[in-house]
């Protein structure tokens, strides 16, 4: 195996981050444009109902969540026998074209196709990238690697999001997405200088990947997170009404809320991956047990500007948290299968996120007010930890790890290039 400087390294999760920045700003930079895409692509829609315009626009971020979820096992269990470096740069440059397209088609219909197709490589990327960030740290510091790799979907809600919003407000959506497939392009080229050869698994099937659906641990890791992270979206999607409309903030102040929960994030990303290489089972618990007291917070002082901001700060870094350690937890379950384990986390995120964002909507609609998601939030912790709790069980029941933290992902050779 052939050892890196820690410069090499430290450029090698640079490349990584940079294409993990790219996908949190296509992610979610559409929230921000729904009224411009609309008004664009939905004309005559958008001059008899300009609310039921907005809704019909908003199917280009479901069509997108739709792409991460089909996409990820798929790409994942099809791929791994493949070098894991040409598979991330084959991934980056279906970014790049598929959000140059976005930009780029007449009708609402053939965008919508577009973004179907730019979710595809979304959980495979992730998964992938994740692997070969443990991979390049070692043991005991994966949590570590897979944080910086996540790192870069954290730093987007901060700056990305934000940016490419003003950008797109002031110059058009589709040179806002212009400026997405631009950060894509350079992933592409940083991956292609930066990133060491890293092979894949040569005796890797689709039959043996597939395999991890049948392991109960992987079920369990999964639906901890997709749970857990809806009730982050519970909140997270209806955080601009709330701003406004129950803490009576001006609109102007939104995008700041919005950043606060981008610190909070990008904080907790870093936090929860440290605190993973020591110990993933108390990084979850430890995570879900803030979650909680924050969002309980939330509820009671939202009417309060300094509430929201306080809370919804401490949201972010929980929520995060949990993040690298559910991903560490997958490669410790997972098996032979880790490629489609790491993948499939974020198919569950994006199930988890729509569940989130549909209770929400529901309490909403039912007329209990926009604090309402907030609770539905706290509800969704219950079953969450309730989940884990029982994933920890069964496996000591087993005579498994008391702490899954501290075994290693089996490492595969490195290449310099």
């Amino acid at each position: 195996m052939t050892t890196l400087s820690p410069a090499r390294v430290r450029l090698a999760l640079l490349a990584l981050a940079i294409g993990g920045f790219g996908i949190g700003t296509t992610e979610f930079v559409a929230l921000g444009l729904l009224p411009n895409i609309a008004h664009d692509l939905l004309p005559a829609l958008y001059a008899q109902s300009s609310a039921a315009a907005n809704a019909q626009a908003g199917w280009l971020v479901s069509a997108y969540a739709l792409g991460v979820v089909v996409g990820a096992p798929t790409i994942a269990a099809f791929s791994a026998r493949f070098p894991r470096k040409n598979l991330l740069v084959v991934l980056a440059a279906v970014f790049t074209l598929s959000t140059i397209a976005s930009a780029a088609l007449p009708s609402f219909g053939l965008v919508l196709a577009a973004r179907f197709v730019a979710g595809l490589p979304h959980g495979a990327y992730f998964g992938i990238a994740s692997l070969v960030a443990a991979n390049l740290m070692g043991p005991g510091r994966r949590g570590a690697g897979v944080a910086y790799v996540l790192s870069g979907l954290t730093i987007a809600n901060v700056i990305g999001v934000p940016a490419i919003t003003a950008l797109g407000q002031a110059a058009g959506w589709r040179i806002a997405y212009l400026a997405v497939a631009t950060i894509f392009a350079i992933t592409f080229v940083a991956l292609v200088a930066l990133l060491p050869r890293q092979a894949g698994n040569p005796e890797a099937t689709m039959k043996r990947e597939l395999a991890a659906f049948g392991r109960s641990q992987v079920w369990l890791t999964l639906l901890t997170g997709a749970v857990g992270f809806g009730g982050f979206f519970a909140v997270y999607t209806y955080i601009a009404p709330i701003a406004t409309d129950v803490t009576r903030l001006a609109p102007s102040l939104v995008p700041f809320v919005l950043v606060a929960i981008g610190l909070g994030m990008t904080l907790g990303n870093i936090v929860g991956g440290r605190l993973a290489d020591r110990s993933v089972v108390l990084t979850i618990f430890g995570s879900f047990a803030l979650f909680a007291v924050s969002l309980t917070g939330l509820a009671l002082t939202a009417q309060s500007s300094i509430g929201l901001f306080v809370f919804v700060f401490l949201i972010g870094v929980a929520a995060s948290a949990i993040s690298p350690a559910i991903q560490t937890r997958l490669m410790d379950v997972a098996g032979d299968s880790q490629t489609l384990a790491a993948a499939a986390n974020h198919s569950a995120l994006n199930i988890g996120n729509s569940l989130g964002a549909y209770l929400g909507g529901l309490t909403i609609a039912a007329g209990l007010g926009y604090v309402s998601p907030v609770w539905v939030g706290l509800i969704l912790c219950a079953p969450a930890i309730g989940i884990a709790v029982s994933s920890v069980w069964l496996q000591r029941s087993r005579g498994g790890s008391r702490d899954s933290g501290r075994r290693p992902v089996p490492t595969v050779p490195l290449g310099v290039e």
